[in-house]
Order: structure tokens, then C-alpha cells, then sequence
């Protein structure tokens, strides 16, 4: 990994940051000289050996949201960057109009799990950070999108429609708190390597909604993605640091494609 920005006077909050695309921007981040704060519900040791504190966060709580970042100013005395990463999915059908799996079918719980982590969490989290941002004069949230967010998705409606929210959260944001030095921008990344989120179980569930056998994995990506392959997460994490850099000062209210051609 190698150092391409200086960000060593950057204070930045990352949410999910224990794993996935989290960790590696995480890592991305401490590796260009940022100081970083993982917010996770179940942060590691690990998470120590990337980031200068981890806490243990629930970002669909108030409270919760309230204590990351009060207890990040009281450590290091301000906050100028948060990543709003920390997402959950849960493929599922409208209705299971294939009828041999009802537990593919989405139900109000699915509804309400996958807005509340998705939709709800990076407003309670951006909300609290702005509070911190008015004081000092600036800074910067990235939004972890989806090209879902933008395209849509078969057998992931609930998951498209929290996207396609961030996406909108992204736009407003920037237009109301732009006169502040307040940046905000998204990222919407394509397929990428396998994460925590997409595993075996979501994959099967997938593969289910769109009539597929639930083992199936395509690894073929050549007609479907351009460069012919998946993303990789250090890709992301480049983005992710040179938005959160005063190389990207004017950039807001845009969400970015990361998807190697895939999307429009």
C-alpha cells in the first residue's frame, strides 16, 4: 500500500470499519497519515493495529451515534471526516413469484432491519458529525452507496431503495450544508470481492430471487463488467481517501461510479 495523499492532519470517523471495505479503507486512510476512529458493533483487537481508537458503536441508536463522535472529540479534539460505511443486505423478492421458498420473500422485518442499518444510520451518524463540523468550520462525509442505489437491482428491492436514499441524502446534504465548508459525497461501488456482507447465505438468496440455483457463482464477469473483472477493495479505498483529501475540495454533491464500466 503505498502513501499518495497526506492526510495527517485528518480526524475521521469510519462506521463498520472492523471488516470488509471498512477495514481496508480504514487501513487506506492510517496508511496516507490519517487519524482514524472505527465505530463498529463488534470492533476487534484488530482493529488497533489500523486504527488509532476503535468504539464500540450501534449506528442505528441515538445514543450510540451520540457517544462515537463526542468521545472521538474528547480524545483528539475535533472530527473533520466521516465515512458512512456500515451497511447490511438481505436479498429478497417483492413477492416469491416462484413459489418454492417463502423465506426469500421480503417481510416488514426485513423492511425495517435492513432502512434502520442502511438509511437511518448514516443520518444519525452525519447529523451528529455536522454538529461537530459547524463548530470548526468544515469538513467532509463520504457515503458508501451501490450501483444498485442507481440502477436498481433484481432481488434486492429493500436494499436499492437505501441506497437510492443515501444517494438523495448525498445531494441534499451537500446543497444545505455547503455554505458551511461542509463537503459530501458518495461512492457507489459495482461488484467487488466477496465481503462479510456477501456471503454464502445472501449469495444463495441471490441466486434464488433470480431463478438461479442457490450454489451458483458466476465468476464470469467479461460481458457484464467491461474491465472484465471485480473490483477490488484497495480500489475503493483509494476513492474513498482522495474525497477525504483537499485534493478533491471541490467535489460535493455527486456520487460516484466505482464499478469498472458497469454502470452508467
Amino acid at each position: 500500500m503505498s502513501k499518495w495523499l497526506d492526510l495527517h492532519d485528518k480526524i475521521i470517523i469510519v462506521t463498520g470499519g472492523a471488516s470488509g471495505i471498512g477495514a481496508e479503507i480504514a487501513k487506506n486512510l492510517t496508511a496516507n497519515g490519517a487519524t482514524v476512529i472505527v465505530g463498529d458493533l463488534n470492533p476487534t483487537p484488530e482493529v488497533l493495529s489500523y486504527a488509532a481508537k476503535a468504539i464500540a458503536a450501534d449506528t442505528t441508536d441515538r445514543e450510540s451515534v451520540t457517544n462515537l463522535v463526542a468521545e472521538t472529540v474528547a480524545t483528539f479534539g475535533r472530527v473533520d471526516g466521516l465515512v458512512n460505511n456500515a451497511g447490511v443486505n438481505r436479498p429478497r423478492l417483492l413477492v416469491d413469484h416462484f413459489g418454492q421458498n417463502s423465506d426469500y420473500e421480503a417481510t416488514e422485518a426485513d423492511f425495517d432491519f435492513i432502512t434502520s442499518v442502511n438509511q437511518k444510520g448514516p443520518f444519525l451518524c452525519a447529523q451528529a458529525v455536522v454538529r461537530e463540523f459547524l463548530k470548526t468550520g468544515g469538513g467532509v462525509i463520504v457515503n458508501i452507496s451501490s450501483e444498485a442505489g442507481v440502477e436498481g437491482s433484481a432481488g434486492q428491492s429493500l436494499y436499492s431503495a437505501t441506497k437510492a436514499a443515501l444517494n438523495g441524502f448525498t445531494r441534499s446534504w451537500a446543497k444545505e450544508l455547503g455554505g458551511h465548508g461542509i463537503r459530501v459525497v458518495g461512492v457507489a461501488p459495482g461488484i467487488n470481492k466477496r465481503t462479510n456482507m456477501n456471503n454464502d447465505a445472501n449469495y444463495a438468496a441471490l441466486a434464488y430471487t433470480r431463478g438461479l440455483d442457490p450454489n451458483y457463482i458466476d465468476d464470469d464477469y467479461t460481458g457484464s463488467i467491461p474491465l472484465g473483472r471485480v473490483g477490488e477493495h484497495q480500489e475503493l479505498a483509494d476513492l474513498v481517501s482522495y474525497l477525504l483529501s483537499d485534493h478533491s475540495t471541490y467535489i460535493t454533491g455527486t456520487t460516484i461510479n466505482i464499478t469498472g464500466g458497469k454502470s452508467r
